[in-house]
């Protein structure tokens, strides 16, 4: 696979989960990733799968009706999901460090601030904003001074894309040539462990 043609790629599976999902479009509706299970495909598939049903995990948990109990419910969903998100993020920059395992590199490489697994998490986000934005520009329902603002909005996110199909691209020339490398720092997230979060291990001691 080009370089060039990554970020394209993950586009593209992006936007195929998100069409997958709003099929049932159901925060509890059975997850089937249709690629195997060793590719990047996969892991970007998986990947936006999460973002996707934390997004609507989001909207639910902002009804200003909603049971207490079923918002502390969704609030541990919540919690899971961004685990599992960075979770595959680190798996999605495994990948990438693997094949970028034997490029030497150059002397005076820099290292980027944002490893390409992080920029993507940013595209597949991004995808989800553009969805839903073209849906509230096209809500019939709607008045036309919202879908005139929400089409507003939607360009300047379809710029954004642009631009930062152009930075992905550009960092994994990069590092393809030599010239950036990739320094990985695993998530030291602090609230979800036993050991590290005080109201989770006072009652330990």
């Amino acid at each position: 696979m080009s370089q060039n043609s990554t970020s394209r790629l993950s586009i593209r599976i992006f936007r195929e989960s998100i069409k997958k999902y709003h099929l049932l479009d159901k925060v509890n509706q059975t997850f089937e990733n249709p690629y195997p299970v060793d590719s990047l495909e996969h892991l970007l598939y998986r990947k936006n799968w999460i973002d996707t049903v934390q997004w609507h995990y989001e909207d639910l948990i902002r009804d200003p009706d909603i049971d207490p109990v079923e918002g502390m419910k969704l609030k541990r969903l919540i919690d899971a999901s961004n685990q599992d998100r960075t979770d595959t993020v680190e798996f999605i920059d495994s990948f990438f460090l693997n094949q970028f395992n034997d490029i030497e590199v150059q002397r005076d490489a820099r290292v980027n601030s944002e490893s390409p697994a992080w920029a993507l998490d940013r595209l597949s986000i991004l995808e989800l904003k553009i969805y839903h934005m073209e849906e509230e520009a096209n809500r019939k329902e709607a008045s036309e001074l919202h879908r005139e603002k929400c089409n507003t909005k939607l360009k300047v996110l379809l710029t954004q894309r642009e631009d930062l199909v152009s930075a992905i691209d550009d960092l994994l020339k990069d590092i393809a040539s030599g010239s950036k490398y990739m320094k990985v720092y695993k998530q030291m997230k602090m609230y979800n462990d036993e050991d590290t979060n005080p109201v989770l291990y006072k009652d330990k001691s």
